[in-house]
């Protein structure tokens, strides 16, 4: 498998359809650019993630910012349907929360 960021580090936009027909890939994108880009599906990737910090949501609590996550419909019973993880709660004692 292969993870590419997409538009990439530096800004550049880069046409991975090629690459993506030979390897199962996950793409890490920027919400707001999917506004004038080509979408992850359209290049064949096999799953695509992203912040929604870019939409100006707030934190949650001081937690972390919502994300995106999604896939083909070949690997949807791969994603599981609840990740725990370690938070703090209002005291500033360790706590486990729901975070997809």
């Amino acid at each position: 498998g292969v993870a590419v960021q997409y538009p990439d580090t530096s800004g550049a936009i880069n046409d991975y359809t090629d690459l993506f027909a030979k390897a199962l890939t996950v793409r890490a994108t920027d919400l707001l650019a999917l506004c004038s880009m080509k979408p992850p599906g359209k290049m064949g990737a096999g799953a695509a993630v992203g912040s929604s910090q870019r939409l100006g949501v707030h934190l949650g609590y001081g937690g972390p910012h919502a994300v995106l996550l999604s896939c083909i419909e070949g690997l949807k019973s791969n994603i599981p349907g609840r990740i725990i993880g370690i938070s703090k709660d209002e005291h500033g004692n360790p706590a486990l929360r729901m975070v997809l």
